[in-house]
This record gives structure tokens, C-alpha cells and sequence, in this order.
């Protein structure tokens, strides 16, 4: 049986160890240049490095087959480990980028951009961004007060109405729809099809294009809208195409053009490739399910 003498001697010798072995790593850290200055006040975004070109598991077997392997997929491969946790490389990445996507989500469009591009705005029914959070259904139903501003501005009955929305991200809106919307106009009216009024839906879904569609009686409704956001990037934004969309279709009725980013689809070839699409609609008639691409 221990007595009480030698617990005691037991506990004094593991603190004592412990403080010199807290003394040494000081003393270590003391010792050692540390260059806190940053050159001229500028700290490098991490999130401009390309994930897919960086690569850092030390002494990679096979550095080129890990470096093809990796330009298949924006997914995080070869990031390597710190004991059982990501490196800080890593983790700092990771929290920039989950950053990026929640500003994406609660900024807003800025005014500056939508007088850039021409754009008037008309708002859903959704006071703000938690409500358009909280309440999709409100962003499926344009306000009395934006339904009157579209019949006065847009003209009436056009082949083709095109429009843009934040949806769930205002990043991908700023990034893409200088080269998507102009793409798209091009193309559309080199093929004779004509284009309604453009304009910008504040804090809409997807659905309200149903509801413009009835306003404008277009035969072809187009929203240009910014997706939900992940790790990968922030201004990934979609293209949702219907013919003759009507309040509470089937989503089936619905063409989808996604991945509209620098890297993904390149705004400006999908620019002209919905392009395509919406003459292909006007021809067969159909949309969606019904409209084999």
C-alpha cells in the first residue's frame, strides 16, 4: 500500500517534470525568429489558392498521379494532418470558405451592380433575409407592388422573358451575369427569338418565375439565379427554363443549367448554350421532361 509520503514525492516529481518540460518548449519558442510583419499591411487571401493545384502531403509518392487525380474534383484531397487533426493550412481554408458562402447567403445585390447592368428590382413577398430563409414560399410570390412595376416596365407577351434573382447566392449574381446575360441576349436575338425586359427579383425562389411567366405571358420564362452555396465556391448560380410556366406546375416542367462559374461552366459559353436551349423550347414546344436535349 502507497503511503501519503510517497504520493506526495510522486506528485512533486511529475510537476517538476512537467515545469521543465514547459521551460525547455519556452525557452525553445524564445529562441526562435518569428516574422510577424506582414509586407505592406496586406495579408494573401487564402481562398485564392487553386485546391486543386495544391498538394500537401509532404513527399508524395507519386506526386503527379496525386496532382491529376486532384484535377478531377474540387474535393479536398492531399491535405495531410497534424496528428489526428487538419493541418492549419487546412482548417484556416475551410473556415474562409464556409465564410464566404454564409456572406453569400445574407448580402444583398448592390444597387451599384443592378444600375450597371440595367436591371429595375422588384421584391417577393419576404421582408427580408431570415424571412426568406424561414418562409420559401413567400419567395415564390412576387409582391402586389413588384407585379405593378413589372406590367409597367416589361414589355408584354415576348418568346423569351429572362430575368435575374439572388436566391441563396448575391455573390454568384455579381461574379456571373456580366457575361451570362449579354451571352444570352446575343445569341437569342441572332436567332430572331424575341427578348422581354430584364429585370431583378429580390429574395426569390426558383417558383416565382411561374408567376412572372403568367405576367409577361411569355412563351419562354428564364431565371438566372445564385445557388446555395458550399466549400467549393460561392458563386455558383443556375439557369431554370420552362415553356408556358404556370402557377403550380410540376417541377419536372422545369430545364435546369447549373454550375455557372469560373470553375464550372464559364459564364459565356453558358450564356449561349441556354440560348440554344430556349430556341430548342420554342420549337418542340416542351420543357423539362418533355424535352429531350
Amino acid at each position: 500500500m502507497v503511503s501519503e509520503d510517497d504520493l506526495k514525492k510522486l506528485v512533486e516529481q511529475v510537476l517538476s517534470e512537467m515545469t521543465a518540460k514547459a521551460t525547455k518548449t519556452i525557452n525553445k519558442v524564445e529562441n526562435t525568429t518569428i516574422n510577424d510583419e506582414v509586407e505592406d499591411g496586406f495579408i494573401e487571401d487564402i481562398t485564392t489558392i487553386n485546391i486543386k493545384k495544391q498538394l500537401l502531403v509532404p513527399n508524395p509518392v507519386n506526386a503527379k498521379g496525386y496532382l491529376k487525380m486532384k484535377e478531377s474534383t474540387p474535393a479536398r484531397l492531399g491535405i495531410w494532418r497534424a496528428g489526428p487533426r487538419y493541418k492549419t493550412e487546412t482548417a484556416l481554408r475551410v473556415r474562409a470558405d464556409h465564410a464566404a458562402a454564409q456572406d453569400s447567403v445574407f448580402s444583398d445585390v448592390s444597387d451599384e451592380f443592378l444600375n450597371e447592368m440595367n436591371l429595375f428590382s422588384v421584391r417577393t413577398e419576404c421582408k427580408d433575409k431570415d424571412e426568406y430563409i424561414t418562409r420559401p414560399d413567400f419567395g415564390k410570390k412576387i409582391s402586389e407592388e413588384g407585379i405593378k412595376i413589372i406590367k409597367d416596365n416589361c414589355k408584354m407577351r415576348p418568346q423569351a422573358q429572362i430575368y435575374v434573382s439572388d436566391g441563396l447566392s448575391s455573390a454568384a449574381i455579381e461574379a456571373n451575369i456580366r457575361d451570362v446575360l449579354p451571352a444570352m441576349i446575343q445569341g437569342l436575338e441572332g436567332y430572331r427569338i424575341s427578348v422581354g425586359t430584364p429585370f431583378f427579383v429580390k429574395n426569390g425562389r426558383v417558383g416565382a418565375m411561374d408567376v412572372v411567366s403568367e405576367i409577361t405571358e411569355a412563351e419562354v420564362t428564364c431565371v438566372l439565379i445564385g445557388e446555395r452555396p458550399g466549400l467549393v465556391t460561392a458563386e455558383s448560380m443556375s439557369a431554370y427554363i420552362a415553356y408556358k410556366a404556370t402557377v403550380n406546375m410540376p417541377e419536372a416542367r422545369r430545364t435546369v443549367v447549373s454550375n455557372i462559374h469560373k470553375g464550372g461552366t464559364p459564364p459565356v459559353e453558358a450564356g449561349a448554350h441556354i440560348a440554344d436551349i430556349i430556341k430548342l423550347m420554342l420549337e418542340r414546344k416542351a420543357s423539362g421532361v418533355d424535352l429531350k436535349l
